[in-house]
């Protein structure tokens, strides 16, 4: 072959190359994209209102979107909820794609916190403590909110278990931050006094509805609680947590948070 002819050869081949590369770009380019995945996480004792607003977001949704579909939605929950998944909506990461309905993701979450509750033994601690499971979801919603740490969830269950069984009001300020629709360590005398279902400073027994969603931790201490006789607990810091049954020793170690609040800066 001479040497024109190895040139047409050379460009042949070009031609060729450049051919295939458009067709494969082409089918490329009409080819579907790969579904988009992504994740929500929920932490343990976020509120249904931050899961709606999750949930609006990680889907691409309007405001509140997520929160209609909860109304609307039948997720499997018991008759006492009345419709509302505060406590059900587990606290987990859950995958998210493009294709993801709202109403699956939410049953996810349902259905997930159910399954959990039973590896837990949710439903034997609450014929134990003469309370029905949503009553109990409750209880560990108010642990996971108050106890400092994982290791204290046990001794605030038991807390709330001895408050319980000698009808003294619970006094806890994760359900006054519920109804307040708010997270502080400051609450006021006034807070105190306000007319609400969630006010248990007023109102004895457990609160109407869990007020938040508890995670593993929380259920774990709520279904085997340690023994002890507590009624009093106040972190005085992070860290340190004071448990006692004696109303004297509770006031001190009140004063003491307060003095160290005054100290941070953080009001009284």
């Amino acid at each position: 072959m001479g040497k024109r002819g190895l040139i047409r050869a050379a460009l042949l081949c070009v031609l060729i190359l450049l051919a295939v590369l458009i067709v494969t770009q082409l089918v490329t380019r009409d080819r579907d994209p790969a579904p988009r995945e992504e994740r929500l996480t929920v932490p343990e004792g976020w509120r249904a209102s931050q899961v709606y607003a999750a949930g609006d977001k990680a889907l691409g949704l309007d405001r509140g979107s997520t929160e209609r579909a909860a109304r609307k939605s039948k997720l499997k929950l018991p008759a006492e909820a009345d419709g509302n998944p505060e406590g059900y909506l587990f606290p987990a990461t859950y995958p998210v794609t493009e294709d993801s309905g709202v109403r699956s993701l939410l049953s996810f979450m349902v259905n997930t916190a159910n399954s959990t509750f039973a590896e837990t033994g949710l439903s034997e601690a609450a014929e134990r403590s003469g309370l029905s499971v949503y009553e109990t979801v409750a209880l560990a919603s108010i642990v996971q909110a108050e106890a400092d740490t994982p290791e204290d969830m046990g001794r605030v269950a038991r807390v709330v278990h001895n408050r319980l069984e000698q009808d003294m009001a619970l006094q806890m300020d994760s359900t006054l931050n519920y109804a307040l629709k708010r997270s502080s360590l400051d609450t006021s005398h006034g807070d105190t006094r306000i007319d609400s279902p969630y006010n248990t400073y007023q109102r004895r027994g457990l609160p109407p509805t869990p007020i938040g969603n508890p995670g593993p931790d929380a259920l774990r201490a709520v279904a085997r609680p340690p023994e002890g006789d507590w009624l009093y607990f106040v972190t005085v810091r992070p860290g340190d947590t004071r448990f006692t049954s004696d109303h004297a020793e509770h006031e001190r170690n009140v004063e003491e948070f307060n003095r160290v609040q005054r100290e941070d800066g953080s009001g009284s």
